[in-house]
């Protein structure tokens, strides 16, 4: 009974940390495709949304169906609810990389901001790293690995207020660009929010860990 529990909570491990990376990938495409305009990549993001979405339920089926069958304990139960917790923290970014997406269809031939874009372009990097750093260290099972995610969050906080900063500047210096930079402010709202969800992620991890309970996202991680 026991080997055939470490089996199938390593597919489950397996299955969970795939879809860590295809989200990262997600995420990242988005954010390209809203800088470089490309429309038809934001339709590719979106029409594949629902891969993410059945991959959760597929690892909450999976997971429930552990707890009922193996009834485990301690620190077996403490993996199966991080999984739980976290697969729908996952569902959730890929729902803001969605919503980048159907910016970028939506955004028409307006003045561009090319500063500001840069700027989105590193912070979807950034956080796309985040997402599959955090996935590596539940991966290795590294509480002080994860709370380090606290950090990059925090320089994702100030690049997003650095948008928003040069978006409101640009704004009141040139009428042409409110379209614009109205969507830079929208789109660096969602990108934080990835952040926030990787952190998320993160006290899940400390959790499977530990069994405690930390908060990672202090009153200070804001944007607007």
């Amino acid at each position: 009974m026991r080997r055939l529990f470490d089996e199938e909570l390593a597919d489950l491990d397996s299955s969970f940390t795939e879809m860590g990376e295809i989200t990262a990938k997600t995420i990242q495409a988005a954010v390209q495709s809203f800088i470089n305009h490309d429309r038809e990549g934001a339709h590719k993001i979106i029409n594949n949304d629902f891969k993410i979405n059945e991959r959760e339920a597929a690892i909450e089926k999976k997971s429930f169906e552990m707890i009922a069958l193996y009834q485990p304990v301690t620190t077996d139960l403490r993996e199966i609810v991080t999984i739980l917790k976290a697969v729908s923290v996952l569902e959730r970014m890929g729902d803001q990389a969605r919503n980048i997406a159907t910016s970028t269809i939506r955004v028409k031939g307006t003045k561009h901001i090319k500063k500001v874009e840069e700027q989105l372009g590193e912070m979807g990097e950034l956080v796309a790293q985040m997402v599959s750093e955090v996935m590596s260290y539940y991966v290795q099972n590294e509480a002080l690995g994860a709370e380090t995610i606290a950090a990059k969050n925090h320089e994702l906080s100030n690049n997003a207020a650095q948008v928003r900063t040069d978006s409101v500047n640009a704004m009141k210096e040139d009428a042409q660009l409110v379209d614009s930079a109205a969507d830079y402010l929208v789109i660096a709202g969602y990108i934080k929010r990835i952040g926030d969800y990787t952190t998320d992620i993160a006290e899940w991890i400390v959790y499977k860990r530990t069994g405690k309970i930390i908060e990672l996202n202090p009153g200070y991680n804001y944007f607007i």
